[in-house]
């Protein structure tokens, strides 16, 4: 049997309750929690293993933050090939039909925004859906343009 030395130590009451619900936690008595403490603290590897967290964490968001590029620039070719569409599709209208199209554009963005506000709730994305594995020429092959003014 391992021989222990008894030691009385201090600790501020926020720290002690901490320890203690550590000791709830994990099941174990609050000796076993400090002994580890300490031992982890003088320890020498506990800067390496900190590193190594801290280098899978920053890896890991480095791949979060290439995921958003992409999707970013997903969404902006989206929004600027729909701009464009438009734009070469779109009639002048009559300045007697104008009041009754702009009426019909409020209703139609009302709907809009609540069919967005769906998607977005229930976390159905679109760029979730959309695969990622197809090539430039795949999309560019299959992708219909929209006619071209000249």
């Amino acid at each position: 049997m391992t021989t222990r030395t008894r030691m009385n130590v201090y600790f501020a009451p926020d720290l002690l309750k901490q320890v203690e619900a550590l000791a709830l936690r994990r099941n174990v008595s609050k000796s076993a929690v400090i002994e580890a403490a300490v031992a982890s603290f003088l320890s020498g590897d506990t800067t390496e293993r900190l590193e190594a967290a801290m280098s899978r964490r920053l890896d890991k968001l480095g791949r979060q933050l290439d995921g958003l590029d992409e999707d970013f620039a997903v969404l902006g070719e989206t929004l600027a090939l729909f701009i464009h569409f438009w734009l070469t599709v779109t009639p002048p209208l009559r300045d007697s039909a104008k009041e009754s199209a702009r009426a019909k554009g409020n209703e139609r963005f009302e709907g809009f925004l609540l069919t967005l506000g769906r998607k977005l709730a229930t976390g159905d994305r679109f760029l979730k859906d959309l695969s990622r594995d197809m090539s430039g020429e795949q999309l560019a092959d299959e992708t219909p343009m929209p006619p071209q003014d000249h």
